[in-house]
């Protein structure tokens, strides 16, 4: 969704500069000043000037404990006796649980069930004496009705992990840092929108101080509640979204986040989740950096502006790197299916013998490879079809692959184009 190209200016209501210098005194009891790195791969490959804000190198490993322990550190100490509480699964739940720590509040952390055991022991590890973890339901939704029952029952505090001034202004102390550490302002600056609390906090900063600097925001393609929200000019609940990129997979951006937002932002950007598997890999193979899914999206969306950053000062905010190495197959397997280089079929063998070493010597190219085989039918494998899973070393090898097999008179049914059948298959 395309903005005006007229510059924007921060809003007046809710967050403004006095509250995010405040934000940046507190903090510095505790965060790290994460480096502002200027990527050489990067900047050769887009003909300009990229440079990567590092919040995968933050004490937590991504920016959520600049908000929380903003908020958190603003509590009276009514409220810091009677405790905390938050809901999470993931980044909140880890400077959530270190702010508590840090800062001597019992806090209580509901998390899904069905959270990862590494996700839950890093939040305890953080948290320490001073956090209680509470495994309930399956999805967040679950844990978050939870939250709310413990704060109405018992009188203590929630911190939302987006919705909030203290949050927003915490969060907009990253962008603090980058004019701080420029020479000049930036041309444009990629920000990851999920529920809204970083871009909406960067983004005030970057038009108080810099207003020609263009802010644009990046979200999955599955979760896209930012850009349906600005199409509608109010916020909007999506009635189902793809949370495979779990840092950044909200149904409903926060009300606050959306007002500042649309304000601040300049474009959205929606990257497909294949996508962002490809970049992550491209992170890890040529750069060296670890980021989770959420993470890779703003150097995800430098594609789609390649032209517009030719020669500029682009930055991107890696805003987490807290990456279950148990994903990194599943996300190979996304980015191959994204880029054409791995296909899926369910193919009707001719009922003869030696029809699959006739379809391994005519239909496959030289360099495919068949990386998954098995019958259907396990008990009648001769009157069964097979799932076929294809890997080819150029995607232009995918036509001449189809064309082979119309020719041979091969019944297929390609699952990649099927997502009911891929799905369940796959």
């Amino acid at each position: 969704m395309k903005q005006t190209d007229k510059p924007k200016t921060a809003s007046s209501a809710s967050v403004g500069m006095e509250d995010i210098v405040r934000a940046h005194h507190v903090l510095r009891e505790v965060i790290v000043r994460t480096p502002l790195q200027r990527d050489a791969v990067l900047s050769a490959k887009y003909d300009c000037n990229v440079y990567l804000k590092r919040e995968d190198l933050q004490i937590v490993r991504s920016f959520k404990i600049r908000g929380a322990y903003n908020m958190i550190r603003s509590l009276t100490p009514e409220e810091s006796a009677r405790g905390i509480v938050c809901a999470s699964a993931g980044n909140h739940a880890q400077g959530f649980a270190f702010s508590c720590n840090a800062l001597g509040i019992q806090g209580k952390i509901y998390m899904p069930a069905t959270t990862p055991n590494q996700k839950v022991t890093q939040v305890k590890r953080f948290g320490g004496k001073h956090v209680e973890v509470i495994l309930t339901g399956d999805t967040y939704d679950d844990a978050y009705e939870e939250s709310m029952k413990a704060c109405r029952e018992q009188g203590m505090t929630f911190i939302h992990p987006f919705d909030n001034e203290k949050i927003v202004a915490g969060n907009g102390t990253i962008g603090m840092e980058i004019m701080e550490d420029l020479k000049q302002p930036a041309d444009f600056v990629f920000v990851t929108i999920g529920g809204g609390g970083l871009v909406s906090g960067v983004g005030a900063y970057m038009k108080m101080v810099a207003p020609t600097t263009k802010v644009i925001g990046v979200e999955p393609l599955g979760a896209a509640s930012m850009t349906e929200a600005l199409k509608q000019d109010k916020v909007v609940t999506l009635d189902s979204i793809d949370k495979f990129v779990d840092g950044a997979a909200v149904k409903r951006v926060g009300d606050l986040n959306f007002e500042i937002a649309k304000t601040v932002l300049d474009d959205v950007i929606k990257v497909p989740e294949g996508k962002a598997c490809t970049t992550i890999l491209e992170l890890y193979n040529e750069n060296a950096i670890v980021v989770e899914p959420a993470g890779s999206l703003p150097v995800a969306a430098l594609d789609m502006y390649r032209e517009q950053i030719k020669g500029k000062t682009v930055v991107c905010v890696i805003s987490g790197g807290n990456n279950d190495i148990d994903r990194m197959q599943e996300m190979k397997e996304r980015s191959l299916i994204y880029e054409g280089l791995k296909h899926y079929f369910m193919v009707n063998f001719p009922q003869r013998a030696g029809a699959l070493r006739e379809f391994l010597a005519d239909i496959l190219g030289p360099n495919d490879d068949i990386t998954r085989f098995e019958y259907t039918k396990k008990n009648n494998k001769e009157n069964g079809p097979a799932l076929v899973g294809i890997e080819l070393m150029n995607k232009e090898d995918y036509l001449p692959l189809i064309r082979r097999m119309e020719a041979k008179g091969i019944p297929y049914t390609e699952l990649n184009r099927d997502l009911n059948l891929f799905n369940l298959l796959i």
